[in-house]
């Protein structure tokens, strides 16, 4: 083919420049096939001879793409969304094969996605041979061919051309084929572009592409070609070494470990690269570090303010709610003892708030520095965390109904903090770290924004914000250290704490019902059954009283080691994905679907939710399974799309970290009138959801 391609060029050219003259009164009689034509595209079949001479075997064609304005056509890979035009040469005569090259594409977004094809006016070169040289064609070329504006318009069309003997030459025909033969890009021998790295990262979410160059590069594009089942995001291009170095992050919007003959496609000013590549796993670090270094501190500073007021209200939330009563409680049973050790174990509560945050988001440093996807909450997609906190809140329970009483340091829940007014500084500090780890699949408002900027930032951002969070989950222990005196207003202790006692035991034995039912999404319903039984057996051992401690501390260990072991061993193959309701509006998330049906003028109200997300649960109780919601997603009107993130999902966390989200619950509304998306707020309310399906729904006047 880069033979051929070498001598069209010069070829084409020779003709169209040096007989310009002899064929221009032929024009008139130039070989050109009738116009399909529309608003969107205009299409031609063109040639370069005007007929077959003698002992021709060959001849040059092209396809000839006028776009309108504000419309595009795709290249051979096209991206997310879109397809490459297709020709069918069946019914032609004295034809035996074509060959269609691709000129080098550019880059556009459709959708919110980035795609790739041609706009304004594109001709793809044709090499077409004859089956009997000398001889007359008759060619027939049905064509199919998709466009996008704000809709995506499909076309199906046959082009008809015959070439009579004859001789003769068509200049402007041979001009237009010459000048997007030019275009295709060129094999790796005939460059001077190397492409020397084709690695991924650890995870496959992302493509490192390093080439080298001659000369400088210029307005430089990289596309990664990696078969039907494999998208790219947009590139982060770094030169280096004068501009003839190129490093390339493409982020891996969809995978599969089997990617088809995968090559990469380098576009640069007046020259293209096309080179196959062999894939490694050590991604080279690019030239030099991103300009984009931090946030402004004002900004910071304003996000961190943000994110004070969601740690705050969190403290009214489902997930806190119950442990700061529990030390509110452990207060009441304690109003004799002095101001000073008040203030102490609220300041020893406050800092567990504080260890629990500031380990959080080294965790998460950590895992973003390896390149794995992080998230507020995203702990609880563990089957083993889930059982410990299930193990512990379900002891927790059974000490406030008085099944028995915890002293340290008798027990490793009471080192995370029972309640009991003699635990000591340590149990202060577990109930602080305790209502911070149950704090976490809560998303109260303004905590989306701070966790996202926060995130997507540096680490010292990142230590900024959630120390900003932490301050304002624990500021309801700061205000009693600050103000202890605020304890002798409470009620004296009396009978009524019994009432206090068996109502926080309720709270928090609802709150081990709802962790056993998140266990049953993340591990199985034979898991969460084990695991259950165990901690009755747990729980049955600790309230019986035995002489022997050895053996109730064996028989502890065992509830707790065979409850981790079989979360962790036997989840993956006990659990299996819940399959939504036939009968139910919501359809599978398809993140490569929602495209599709953009480009055809639908809308898609699409929901990320998970068992274990609370917020998520009020979301869907309160708002999305109400009327009028309800009824606007079942009209026929919107495709509803859920994304169960109760388990680990790349496709789904590919699509939060594509809009820049790290935390659920995550709403977002698609449609003809926003192919971006229109992401909602975390607390949903109808009128929010109605006024973004509205305006999502609405075409521009470009796509009518």
């Amino acid at each position: 083919m880069t033979t051929w391609l070498s001598h069209l060029h010069s070829w084409l050219l020779f003709f169209a420049l040096g007989f310009a003259s002899i064929t221009a009164p032929h024009v008139a009689n130039a070989a050109e096939s009738e116009a399909f034509s529309n608003p969107a595209v205009t299409a031609r079949l063109i040639s370069v001879e005007n007929g077959i001479a003698p002992d021709t075997a060959s001849v040059s064609l092209g396809l000839a793409l006028d776009f309108g304005e504000g419309w595009k056509g795709y290249w051979r890979t096209p991206g997310e969304v879109g397809l490459a035009p297709e020709i069918d040469w069946s019914g032609s005569v004295n034809l035996k094969a074509t060959d269609l090259l691709w000129p080098a594409p550019e880059r556009f977004e459709a959708f919110g996605i980035e795609n790739f094809g041609y706009s304004n006016q594109v001709v793809l070169p044709i090499r077409a041979t004859l089956e009997d040289p000398g001889s007359p064609m008759d060619l027939r070329a049905r064509v199919a061919l998709l466009t996008c504006s704000t809709v995506c318009v499909p076309h199906e069309f046959e082009l008809s051309l015959v070439l009579p003997h004859g001789v003769g030459i068509d200049a402007s025909s041979a001009d237009k084929i010459a000048t997007f033969a030019d275009r295709v890009p060129a094999a790796p021998e005939d460059s001077d572009i190397d492409v020397s790295v084709a690695a991924l990262d650890a995870r496959a979410s992302a493509l490192v592409v390093v080439a080298t160059s001659d000369r400088p590069f210029g307005e430089v594009d990289v596309f990664p070609e990696f078969g039907p089942l494999v998208t790219f995001g947009k590139p982060d291009i770094r030169l280096g070494r004068d501009r003839t170095e190129l490093w390339a992050q493409i982020p891996i919007n969809a995978w599969t470990d089997d990617p088809a003959e995968p090559s990469v496609t380098i576009t640069d000013t007046a020259r293209a690269i096309t080179a196959p590549v062999t894939l490694t796993s050590d991604p080279p670090p690019p030239p030099y570090s991103s300009t984009n270094s931090g946030s402004s501190v004002l900004k910071v500073v304003a996000v961190a303010g943000i994110a004070f007021l969601g740690g705050l209200i969190l403290n009214v939330m489902p997930c806190v709610l119950p442990v700061l009563s529990i030390k509110l409680a452990s207060v009441l049973s304690a109003t004799g003892q002095s101001r000073q050790v008040t203030r102490n174990g609220f300041l020893f509560a406050a800092l567990g708030v504080f260890a629990f945050v500031w380990a959080l988001a080294a965790v998460l440093l950590a895992l973003k520095w390896i390149g794995v996807s992080v998230g507020w909450g995203v702990q609880f997609q563990n089957p083993v965390f889930v059982t410990l906190m299930f193990m512990v809140i379900a002891v927790f329970a059974a000490n406030l109904f008085g099944a028995f009483e915890i002293s340290l340091p008798a027990s490793l829940q009471n080192g995370l903090g029972a309640g009991s007014a003699k635990s000591g500084y340590f149990s202060d500090f577990g109930t602080g770290l305790l209502a911070a780890i149950l704090a976490t699949p809560c998303s109260a408002p303004f905590l989306g924004t701070a966790i996202t900027f926060a995130l997507a930032g540096t680490p010292l951002d990142v230590m900024v914000i959630f120390t900003a969070l932490g301050l304002g989950l624990a500021l309801p222990y700061l205000a009693i250290a600050i103000f202890p005196g605020l304890v002798t207003r409470l009620p004296r202790p009396g009978r009524w704490m019994l009432l206090v006692r068996i109502l926080l035991g309720g709270l928090l034995l609802a709150t081990a019902a709802w962790l056993l039912f998140v266990l049953i999404g993340v591990a199985g319903a034979r898991i969460a059954t084990l695991v259950l039984a165990l901690t009755i057996v747990l729980i049955v051992a600790t309230s019986i009283p035995l002489e022997n401690r050895w053996v109730r501390r064996t028989v502890l260990t065992a509830c707790v080691l065979l409850a981790v072991f079989g979360a962790s061993r036997f989840s993956a193959s006990d659990s299996t994905s819940v399959a939504l309701d036939a009968t139910s509006h919501w359809q599978d998330f398809d993140p490569l679907g929602i495209a599709r049906h953009v480009s055809e003028g639908e809308t898609v109200f699409v929901d990320v939710t998970a068992d274990w997300c609370l917020t998520c649960k009020a979301n869907k109780s309160l708002v999305l399974d109400r009327d009028p919601v309800r009824t606007r997603l079942r009209d026929g009107t919107v495709i509803a799309m859920q994304a169960d993130w109760t388990r680990p999902d790349d496709s789904i966390a590919r699509f939060l970290e594509r809009h820049d989200r790290y935390g659920i619950p995550f709403n977002i509304v698609f449609g003809p009138g926003a192919p971006s998306g229109i992401s909602l707020p975390e607390i949903l309310t109808p009128q929010a959801v109605l006024e973004a399906l509205d305006t999502a729904s609405i075409r521009s006047l470009a796509s009518e």
